[in-house]
Formats: structure tokens, C-alpha cells, sequence
């Protein structure tokens, strides 16, 4: 198996980690915009990996390199998944995405039937959330009769916090606000609605050393879910977790208008308030640094005419052997799996779906297992 992975930035060089690690596959070609930047990720990989320059925004030159293997990895900018996309239909590839962007996501799906004519499948939201939990999220409401509620909550933190926000960047700040200021879509009684992004605060409980934090919500997480059990369940939602006191204090920023558009004069150049406000961010908050994920999914509903929850758990860190991070790890090793279990056949379906339409919970359970993230599943009365 050859596979192109296009991004070599942290996800990236994660997803060549993991496939040039990985039984069956041959070769990995990492292709970058920085030729310098996929050079330093191949050594440092120093397995099976290739890199090479590629600028995205060439078709030709990205159709042409799509042909020498047989499934894609995108860990590049969700703006360019749509182009990708197109690409990987015209020369009859397989491909998978970090999505980020329903927008663009619904884009994608709007060429379901000519990936289904070219007998491909397109994979868009792959990743953590959206991916993993929403995987989880419709895998196990298949193990119940009646499904009522679905809950997805996942959160990347610093392993070590510092005040105020308790915060590092585990991806990018544009991403972040992003979330933070998008509508979130929800289920409520039976019907599909879209909710502030920073509200519904909630506490949740995880094992000593983290205890007590907090989970509101954030826009993307959920991907295709709602449209999925649209009618079908009473209640589903998405929020992301984070230690106790960050909604308060970031939220409070937000509501003086540090993400808007306004636009600034500063010295003699424009730039708007949100502009400014990710250049601090990036500046005050740490960028490195070990982190963690905490990730819990529960789905209640009724199974042999008993109601039950199904809970999913996972706590993963930063691994010190290959010092990649937690972000990275549960982010990156689901596309690499995903990829993998299309070309092998554990995936048959084609055309362009979402990972929780067709990605087998188990099978990936127990891949991700052998990267030792492990995924805890229990059942409660």
C-alpha cells in the first residue's frame, strides 16, 4: 500500500508517524508547500517516507502525484479539501480529511455520486471531533432498540495548567475562535436546533489527577450526526471540555468584541480586533508543553426493553517516546487507521460520507489500542 499524506505540519507528520509504522504499507510520500519542512519530518520519521514539494492550488501537479498511490491523507487547510476532493474523484483514489469545516464538508458530499461512479469513497471529518467521538457517538447507538440521547464531550488541555485561561494551543487559534464563536447545531426535544457556542455550562467528573472541569458548547464537533438522528433521538449535543473558570474568562473577551470584524487602525495598516486577538493568543498562550485528552461519549437509550447508557471513555497523553502529542495522537492515528481499513476492505462503501456513517466502531477500538489510546467502554442501569 502507498499513500499520499498532503500537510506536513503537526498532523501531518503525525499521520506519516503512524502509517510509515503500520503492517502493509509500503511507502509514504509527505508533500508539503515547504520542502524544508517535509525534508526535517522524514528524517525524523526515517521509515518509508518520501517528501517532496507540493503546492495544493496546482491541480495538475496534485492529480499527477494522487496517481502514485493508492489512498490520500489530507492534513492540510479545510479550504483546500474541496479541490482535493475533485482531484481524488478524476484519478480514482481514496480519500480522507481532517474536515474542520461543515461548510465545506457539505460541499464535498455534494459529489457523492460521481465518487461513486469514479468506486472511490471520500472520507471528510475524520480526526478526534469531528471523528472519533462522532464515530462513537453513532456506533454505539446501533447497540440499542430505542435510542433517546446522545452526548459527545472532548476537550485537548495542558497537562500542567497556568492562569488565566488554563490553556495551550493544541491547534490552530484560528480554529479555536472559530468554535468558540459559531452557532453549535444540537438536537432538543426530537428537532435540530442551533445554539450559542460558550453556553450551557456543565460540570463533569473525571478520574483524580483532573477531578472536576467544565464542557459548554462549541460549533463542529457533532459533523453529520444531527442529520442523522434528526427525528430520532430527543436530545444531542457536542461541548468541549475544559478546566474550571476558561469559559468565564474567554467568554467575557469575547463579549468585549476581541473576535469581531471591527476593523482597527494600528500605526499606519488595518486589521481587525479578531486579527489582533489570535496574535496575542498565539503570543500569551504556550504553544508547546505536554497535553492531554479527555473524551467522553454516552448514548442512553433502551436495549432488551431495559433502559441503559452506554459510556465511551478515553484519557490520553502527550507520548514522551515519540513526542507527539496527545492532540496529535487522537487526531491523526483514526485518519491513518481509517485510510488503511478503505484500501484493506474492512470499508467497502463509496462515494463521499462522513467516518460515522460507515467507519466499524470495533475494528477501530482495537487499532487504536495498539497505539495504546485506549478507549474504555461500559454499561450502566
Amino acid at each position: 500500500m502507498k499513500v499520499l499524506v498532503i500537510g506536513a505540519g503537526m498532523m501531518g507528520t503525525a499521520l506519516a508517524y503512524d502509517l510509515a509504522h503500520s503492517d502493509g504499507v509500503e511507502k509514504v510520500i509527505l508533500a508539503d508547500i515547504d520542502l524544508d519542512q517535509a525534508k526535517n519530518v522524514s528524517n525524523s520519521i526515517d521509515k518509508n517516507v518520501e517528501p517532496i514539494k507540493l503546492d495544493v492550488n496546482y491541480y495538475d501537479n496534485v492529480v499527477s502525484l494522487m496517481e502514485q498511490v493508492d489512498v490520500i491523507c489530507g492534513a492540510t487547510s479545510y479550504n483546500h479539501n474541496i479541490l482535493l476532493t475533485k482531484a481524488a474523484i478524476e484519478c480514482r483514489k481514496h480519500f480522507c480529511d481532517l474536515g474542520g469545516n461543515m461548510e465545506v464538508v457539505y460541499k464535498q458530499m455534494e459529489l457523492n455520486e460521481k465518487a461513486k461512479a469514479a468506486d472511490v469513497l471520500i472520507l471528510p471529518n475524520c480526526g478526534l471531533a469531528p471523528g472519533l467521538a462522532a464515530i462513537l457517538g453513532a456506533g454505539g447507538a446501533k447497540q440499542f432498540d430505542v435510542v433517546d440521547e446522545i452526548h459527545l464531550r472532548v476537550g485537548g488541555l495542558p497537562q500542567h495548567p497556568v492562569s488565566p485561561l488554563k490553556y495551550q494551543i493544541v491547534f490552530s487559534v484560528e480554529g479555536l475562535i472559530n468554535e468558540y464563536i459559531e452557532p453549535a447545531e444540537v438536537i432538543r426535544n426530537g428537532k435540530v436546533q442551533q445554539v450559542s457556542s460558550m453556553d450551557d455550562l456543565e460540570e463533569l467528573e473525571f478520574p483524580l489527577p483532573f477531578g472536576k472541569v467544565e464542557a459548554f458548547n462549541t460549533s463542529g464537533g457533532i459533523s453529520t450526526l444531527t442529520s442523522m438522528f434528526g427525528g430520532k433521538v430527543k436530545t444531542l449535543d457536542y461541548k468541549t471540555i475544559r478546566y474550571k473558570g476558561h469559559c468565564e474568562k474567554f467568554k467575557t473577551l469575547l463579549d468585549l468584541g476581541f473576535a469581531s470584524s471591527e476593523p482597527l487602525l494600528v500605526g499606519n495598516s488595518v486589521k481587525t480586533a479578531r486579527e489582533l486577538f489570535q496574535e496575542l493568543l498565539k503570543k500569551k498562550l504556550p504553544s508547546s508543553g505536554h497535553d492531554l485528552i479527555l473524551m467522553r461519549v454516552w448514548i442512553q437509550g433502551t436495549k432488551n426493553k431495559e433502559r441503559r447508557t452506554l459510556t465511551y471513555e478515553m484519557i490520553d497523553y502527550f507520548d514522551e517516546k515519540t513526542k507527539i502529542s496527545a492532540m496529535m495522537r487522537t487526531t491523526s492515528f483514526p485518519t491513518s487507521i481509517i485510510a488503511r481499513m478503505i484500501v484493506n476492505g474492512t470499508i467497502k462503501e463509496r462515494g463521499v460520507l462522513p467516518p460515522e456513517q460507515c467507519v466499524p466502531v470495533q475494528p477501530l477500538i482495537e487499532e487504536l489500542k495498539k497505539r495504546n489510546i485506549i478507549i474504555n467502554e461500559s454499561y450502566s442501569d
